[in-house]
């Protein structure tokens, strides 16, 4: 008896030996949890990597007009591989008595797109109260920086009529109204800005067509509009924190009146405006 109770008893500490082991496996001992840092990033959110200041909003939005303006102002007194001489004797090679005021209408013709594509029913990138914001804002650039670099250079016209050839301010305002039909439709269609851009494209040639522009002229009038529409956007912002809209009804519209008979030119002539409709509910 006294043996089977030794065997039991030897049994029963072989198997508390084998499971204690297990058992200190199993249950860690606890260790406090690190609330040093609990409130340093409680969302969870990862840190926004600063970008390098050459793929910054600005440079984005400067680099062509820059490179445009520039190559305008090196090539305004004879520089460049193909001068503005060159290019105005090979202009007029090829339309030695055209003459045209269209380029008067043309310039306008990027803001009837801009209106006619929304009301169309196609929505823009920015509601219409803010557009027209950024038109205005950008308009005020525009003019402020022709105009001065006009009285500031100087430049004499190819046909000789006054001094404020460069740049061209016909053809940086049809590049600027181009380049808000393309920032605000691109998402919807690029046809839009290529159809806007190759207006303001037409409307520079015209320009030197009509013997009132050199080459460098058009091309850094080019880079004033589209830098001008840049900054507009930019320096924009939306201060109702909301999408503001007209009323329901109301509407703006770009519109063009003939006028009876033919301009000094041979072309049309008429006036440009806008309408405001209102249908009352």
């Amino acid at each position: 008896m006294n043996s089977i109770a030794r065997r039991i008893a030897l049994g029963l500490t072989l198997s508390a030996a084998s499971i204690g082991p297990g058992l200190a496996q199993v249950l860690p001992p606890a260790t406090p949890a690190d609330t040093t840092h609990k409130f340093e990033n409680p969302a969870g959110v990862p840190a926004v990597v600063k970008q390098p200041w050459y793929k910054g909003k600005l440079v984005k939005a400067t680099i062509v007009p820059a490179l445009l303006i520039g190559y305008g102002a090196y090539t305004s007194n004879g520089g460049g591989f193909y001068t503005n001489q060159e290019a105005n004797r090979d202009i007029h090679k090829l339309f030695p008595t055209f003459r045209t005021s269209l380029d008067d209408i043309l310039i306008f013709v990027p803001y009837a797109e801009l209106g006619l594509v929304a009301l169309s029913g196609v929505e823009s990138k920015n509601d219409q109260l803010n557009v027209g914001l950024v038109v205005l804002k950008s308009e005020l650039i525009m003019l402020t920086t022709v105009f001065a670099v006009k009285n500031l250079s100087r430049k004499t016209r190819p046909d000789g009529s006054d001094q404020l050839s460069f740049p061209s301010g016909h053809t940086a305002q049809a590049f600027l109204a181009a380049s808000i039909v393309h920032n605000e439709f691109r998402d919807k269609s690029q046809w839009y800005g290529i159809g806007a851009y190759t207006i303001a494209t037409s409307v520079a040639a015209l320009r030197m067509i009509n013997t009132k522009h050199w080459q460098s002229d058009v091309v850094a009038g080019a880079g004033f509009g589209i830098l001008s529409a840049h900054l507009g956007y930019l320096t924009h912002r939306n201060r109702w924190g909301r999408k503001p809209r007209l009323p329901e009804g109301m509407g703006f519209s770009p519109t063009w009146l003939p006028s009876y008979g033919l301009g000094a030119g041979g072309g049309l002539s008429g006036t440009p405006g806008f309408s405001f409709t209102w249908r009352p509910k």
